[in-house]
């Protein structure tokens, strides 16, 4: 009896979870669904085409400083739940680093900052208070969405994807810079079906 229980025990043991640490950068597809090496390739190819095209010169020759961009709403089509914020917060991360851009709130984050000039107004000595109507006005609003095409046969799938950005001018509606990512995946057993 006391055999029997100790090897349900270590059959227990030997059948749970195990966790193992990897590096951030290390390619895993599990499932062939959207994942974290989809969302890095597709910030790292919207980074670099961003920065490498003249919108961003343009704008600071005619204006006489640095572009100041919001983000705007990023349309998830696929067939899949897609995490944007992923990826658009490595966009942003990179752009405002590069010293070439700024970005401003967007409303939600306005919405805080407000609330907290506001206390601001009620509780913060005069010398550190931080006035109502300075905030920087948006240049450019960055948008864009997230198409998908599956083709399915059987237990193998193709995924392809294809991520479309674009910057526009608030002052005038101009579309001042296209981005896209696609990209491509055969996936063989494929257990999830759209």
């Amino acid at each position: 009896m006391r055999g029997a229980l100790a090897c349900i025990c270590l059959l227990l043991v030997a059948c749970g979870t195990q966790v193992t640490r990897i590096a951030p950068q290390e390619q895993v597809d599990l499932s062939g669904a959207w994942n974290d090496t989809d969302s890095r390739l597709v910030a790292e190819a919207m980074i670099e085409d961003a920065l490498s095209h003249p919108w961003i010169t343009d704008f600071h020759r005619d204006e006489g400083h640095r572009p100041a961009v919001i983000l705007g709403s990023i349309r998830n089509l696929s067939h899949e739940h897609i995490n944007v914020q992923a990826f658009l917060a490595d966009i942003e991360r990179a752009l405002v680093n590069s010293g070439q851009v700024t970005f401003v709130a967007n409303p939600q984050e306005r919405r805080q900052v407000r609330d907290e000039r506001l206390d601001q107004d009620l509780h913060a000595q005069e010398a550190t208070r931080n006035p109502a109507g300075q905030e920087l006005g948006a240049d450019f609003l960055l948008n864009g969405q997230i198409n998908t095409i599956i083709d399915a046969n059987d237990r193998q799938q193709v995924r392809y994807y294809q991520v479309d950005l674009s910057m526009i001018s608030l002052a005038d509606n101009r579309k001042v810079w296209l981005g896209q990512k696609k990209i491509k995946k055969r996936v063989d057993n494929a257990r999830i079906r759209y």
